[in-house]
Order: C-alpha cells, then structure tokens, then sequence
C-alpha cells in the first residue's frame, strides 16, 4: 500500500528566476515629471489670472471685443426667446414704477387710479400719456388696488396692466453695445431666484451705466410686477436677456474678447485691485447662500471679492452687484 504524500513536502525547494514583463510597466516607473507651475495649469487661480492677464495685453480697442463676432443664427442660445410665464398679464404699481413704464411705451392695455388720489406731477403725466395713447383709464377703489397689487404691494393709487414681458437674446444685446462703439458691461445672475434681488440689480445696472441683465432661463427668478416695483420701473429702460445655458454663453462671450468677473468673497483679486474694468466684462454674481456654481465658478476669468468689514458676514447680491457696477463705472469715468 502506498503511503500518502508529505503536505510539506517540496516547500524547502527554491523557485526558479521569474520571467520579465518586457519593459511593460517601465513608463509608470518612470513617473510624471515635475509638477508644473500653478500659472501653468489652466484650472488653477493663477493660471487663470494669467489668461486673463494674456488676453487683456492682445484685446485690441476699449469699445470693441477682438474675435470673431456670432451671427444671427451661430448661438445655440438664440432659440431661448420667452422665459415660461402662466399669466396673460401683468400689473405694476407704484407710481415711479408706472410713470416709467408709461414713458418707455411699455403696450399697457389699462391704467386703474384710486378714487380721490392724490393729484401730483406724476399722476399728471400719466394720466396725460394714458390718454394722448388712448390707454383705458379706470376709477376704482383703493381695495380694488389692494386686491390687485397683492399681499404687501405698495401702489400709491396706481397701476397698469402689461403684457407679459418680452425677453431680449444676450448675442443681440453685445451686438448692439459693440455696434454704438461702447465697451459692454453686462451683469448675470447665477441662480437669484428673489425677484427682489433682481429688480434691485436691474436698477444698480441702470444707474451705474449697464447695458443688461442676463438671465438662465432655469433656476431663476423672471420679470414680473415685483421686479418692476423693486427696480422702480429701471426694467423699462434696461433690458433683460435670457440665456437657455448660462455657462455655454458666457463662454461665447469670451471667445469675443469679454471677460468674465465672479463675485466671491474668497475671490483671488479684490475689487479696487481691479484691472479689466475698462475692457469689456459682464459681472456674475451668485446666489446668497450657494454662490456661485462650479462651472460658472470654471468659466469665471477672475473671482473678485468685495472688502467688507470682519463683522459683516456676506453682502447679498443685489448689493454686492451695486458695489462692483459703482467700481467698474468709476474707474471708466476716470479713463
């Protein structure tokens, strides 16, 4: 009977030489090399501003973008026309707001006046244009404009009824500034979903020289009656663009010699560090809580920080967009 075979056995013997992989893994061997520059890595702050800095030094002409400009039809954005709006119309209070409403031709299709009001230089003129227009002018009762301006609206014994409004297409917008011979500054909003906040920046972007507001058409807030009264009628004189991606077009925008400025408190330059402001920009400014988002953030040529007081935690947007407009206009001013 044969004896079973030793477990052990064969374990004290020595292995014979292994074959080679024949140089398979020698480029993993060799490693990546040194760790470029962080001026040199596109991602990076400092490459960023180094882009920047190369684009500023090769844009040629203050009013005039360099590179090719879009054609009517050369925007994957052109198609974003209308921003969804349910109701047929829309009512603006506020006697600021109506008079400027009136004065920009706004197509109103009524003007209600509360019984009684009182008469001033204002309610004049638009009850003068209401009627030069053939615009129906309606009496009624300050409960009837109560119930029209809504829960906390403010109307002053006013208000106009308005079509829905009419959104204008960024790539028109920077072809008409460019066409005047001005240099663009725009202003986008990054997911401002307060309309409060919006018709506040409509009228910093009115009064410190702005050529629009460009909108996403998601995640945001649109034109309606509070952005009217908030911008007090501003949005009749500064138009407001909508874009179907916010991140795709102001990537076009640089390909035409448009820089594009964050607004970040933890921003690599700060805001009277400024360099681009007499060169074509548009100035985003994110959401109060969020900020700005990643690719947008990406996109960005410079992240600017506003210098606050350590006690002051943020600025909202309406406001910090307001600071960065006065900058950009003052420095313009004095070139």
């Amino acid at each position: 009977m044969a004896k079973p075979g030793n477990p052990s056995a064969g374990k004290g013997k020595k292995k014979g030489p292994s074959k080679g992989t024949g140089g398979l893994g020698r480029k993993a061997l060799e490693g990546r090399g040194p760790t470029p520059k962080a001026e040199d890595r596109a991602w990076h702050p400092a490459g960023k501003r180094k882009a920047a800095a190369e684009r500023y030094a090769a844009s040629g002409g203050k009013g005039r973008p360099g590179g090719q400009r879009q054609t009517s039809g050369g925007s994957p954005n052109r198609s974003a026309r209308a921003k969804d709006n349910t109701t047929e119309t829309e009512v603006v209070t506020g006697r600021n707001s109506v008079l400027e409403a009136l004065r920009a031709k706004i197509p109103a299709t009524a003007f209600y006046i509360a019984q009684r009001v009182e008469m001033d230089d204002r309610v004049k003129e638009m009850l003068s244009i209401a009627t030069h227009r053939g615009i129906p002018v309606m009496e009624v009762t300050r409960q009837e404009l109560d119930r029209m301006a809504g829960f906390d609206g403010v109307h002053q014994g006013v208000a106009i009824k308005v079509p829905p409004y009419e959104y204008a297409h960024p790539q028109d917008l920077l072809e008409q500034v460019i066409d005047r011979g001005q240099v663009p500054l725009f202003v986008a909003l990054d997911g401002i979903t307060d309309p409060r906040n919006l018709g506040a920046v409509i009228r910093s972007a009115a009064a410190f020289g702005g050529h629009g507001v460009i909108l996403p058409q998601r995640r945001s807030a649109g034109v309606n009656s509070a952005v009217w009264k908030t911008s007090a009628g501003a949005v009749a004189r500064t138009p407001v663009a909508l874009a179907t991606n916010l991140t795709t077009l102001l990537k076009e925008f640089k390909k035409q010699g448009v820089f594009i400025l964050g607004l970040a408190g933890d921003g690599d330059v700060s805001l009277p560090a400024l360099q681009l402001a007499d060169r074509p920009v548009v100035i985003v400014a994110g959401s109060e809580g969020k900020g700005l988002s990643r690719l947008v953030r990406d996109t960005c040529d410079q992240i600017v920080s506003i210098p606050i007081s350590a006690a002051t935690e943020s600025l909202n947007a309406g406001i910090a967009t307001s600071v960065a407009l006065y900058q950009v206009a003052s420095t313009r001013a004095g070139n």
